[in-house]
This record gives structure tokens, C-alpha cells and sequence, in this order.
């Protein structure tokens, strides 16, 4: 079973979009993770979305997953409308960069009201059935730090109450640990129903409950047992992209390829070691 190996753009910011593109290709990435906001900081400089068309097609990269959907889950009323609209177009601009399938990210607001589990399906399914219109799939995304989806089986449990076999979810060590939460909490869980397995790590000694993005490190410089879970991962049977996703700033500050290229040995050593 071959994964796709994948660098997801938060890992080398701030470099702009191009740098990032040659970086992942040049780095013998197989695929790039997009940001919608790369694309939109791109045509504010003036450039297009057929340039980033070009672009990818003349570094040879394939983008399995654009990053994010908000809104959807926690905004009533006009807000809400907007907010399918919002991702609507979002969904439209994956389907032009070849991209079928797209992040959709839970709720960060701290309200009293607990996680209604029949009422986000509801709305992950309206999210579902707009992006057959372009041929996108949304993936539901669960964060540790969410107030509302921050484990695996709340984010399964919302996918399986969709019944669409289409429906999948956003696997990331990262939020497993943050949220308290492992693969055993979701037996039925198979590889199909895996829309992208992000990798990362994170050093021993943090305090669980405090900590945020940033402070994620390279695959196998941490404490999580990443090996484990890929085995896992790999008797599910999944078998698409496996996406570097960090958000250190220490290595913004370094050069963008040579810190794709010290990701992807990394990622090898572990997903082949």
C-alpha cells in the first residue's frame, strides 16, 4: 500500500505561494494541501487562478485537500446563508484546481449550548450535497481545542448520522492528543472513510489542555506514537494522502524547501522505517 505524500502549506509559511509550490515539488512531494487563503493572498497580488493552475500542472503536484470551511456549523439566520455561500465558493475554487475534497472545520465559539449531534449532521449534510455540485466533498474535522467537536468518535458519530458513504472525516495526531481522544474510540472507523490523515508530533512534557497549534514538530520528533497509529491506519485499509501539516514558526523562519525536504525524510523514516 503506497500513501501519497503530501505538504500541507502551513508547514513553510510565510513563503509565498510559488515558493511553496517549488518547495514541495523540488523537495519530491507528491502533493500540496492548500490553504484557501494562499489562493486569495495570491489574487490580491495580482495573480490568478488559472497562474495557480499552470503552476501545479508545471510542477507536476496534485492538491487532494484545501483548507477550510468555517461558519457552517455555528452561524443562524442571514449569517448562516452567508456562510454556506461563503464555503459554496470555496468548494467552486477546489473544483477548479483539480481538488476533491475540502476541510470542513468545526465550531471555536464558547457557548453554554452543549454539541447537538442531529443538528450538525444536519448541516454537514447540507455542506455534502452543495459540493456534489462541483464534485467536492467536504471532510468533517475535529480540533482539540474546539469547544464543540475536539474528539475522533464525535466527529464519526456526525459522519455516520449523515448516512452518506461519501462522508468522511479528518484524521491529525495532533488533535487526537489534544482532545483526549484514539483511534480506539472509533472501531468501525475504516480507511475509506478517511479523508486525509495530516501528520505531526508533539515534544513530551506539554500541558495537554493549553497548548495550541504551534507547537507541533517534525514526524518522529516528539513524544506520539505516530508509528502505531499508522500501523493502525494501514489495517483500515486507508489509502490516500498522508499531509505534513505544522505550524511552528521556528521553521517559517527557515528556508521553505529545506524544510519540506527534512519533513518528507521524516515522514518516510516513519510511515516506511
Amino acid at each position: 500500500m503506497t500513501w501519497i505524500y503530501c505538504l500541507n502549506t502551513s508547514t513553510i509559511q510565510p513563503a509565498s505561494l510559488k515558493d511553496k509550490i517549488a518547495a514541495a515539488a523540488k523537495a519530491g512531494y507528491q502533493a500540496i494541501e492548500l490553504w484557501f487563503s494562499d489562493i486569495r493572498n495570491y489574487q490580491n497580488e495580482g495573480g490568478s487562478v488559472e497562474d495557480v493552475i499552470k503552476l501545479l500542472e508545471e510542477f507536476g503536484l496534485q492538491v487532494p485537500s484545501m483548507i477550510a470551511l468555517h461558519g457552517w456549523m455555528d452561524a443562524y439566520g442571514d449569517a448562516y446563508l452567508r456562510a454556506i455561500e461563503e464555503c459554496k465558493g470555496l468548494m467552486e475554487l477546489a473544483a477548479k484546481l483539480g481538488c476533491k475534497r475540502v476541510v470542513a472545520s468545526p465550531s471555536m465559539r464558547f457557548e453554554p449550548a452543549p454539541l447537538d449531534l442531529d443538528e450538525t449532521a444536519k448541516r454537514f449534510s447540507e455542506l455534502l450535497k452543495i459540493g456534489r455540485e462541483f464534485g467536492v466533498s467536504p471532510m468533517m474535522e475535529f480540533l482539540g481545542f474546539s469547544p464543540k467537536v475536539y474528539r475522533i468518535d464525535q466527529a464519526w458519530e456526525i459522519v455516520k448520522r449523515v448516512d452518506d458513504k461519501e462522508a468522511t472525516i479528518v484524521l491529525d495526531p495532533f488533535h487526537l492528543w489534544r482532545g483526549g481522544s484514539s483511534l480506539d474510540d472509533v472501531p468501525d472507523l475504516t480507511g475509506e472513510r478517511i479523508g486525509i490523515f495530516h501528520i505531526n508530533d508533539v515534544p513530551a512534557g506539554l500541558q495537554r489542555e493549553l497548548v495550541n497549534d504551534e507547537v507541533r514538530v517534525m514526524p518522529g520528533d516528539g513524544h506520539l506514537p505516530l508509528k502505531k497509529i499508522i500501523a493502525e491506519v494501514k489495517s483500515r485499509g486507508y489509502e490516500g494522502a498522508i499531509s505534513l501539516e505544522l505550524f511552528n514558526r521556528t521553521y517559517w523562519q527557515q528556508d521553505p524547501y529545506e524544510v519540506a525536504k527534512i519533513g518528507l525524510e521524516k515522514m518516510k523514516a516513519i510511515v516506511e522505517g
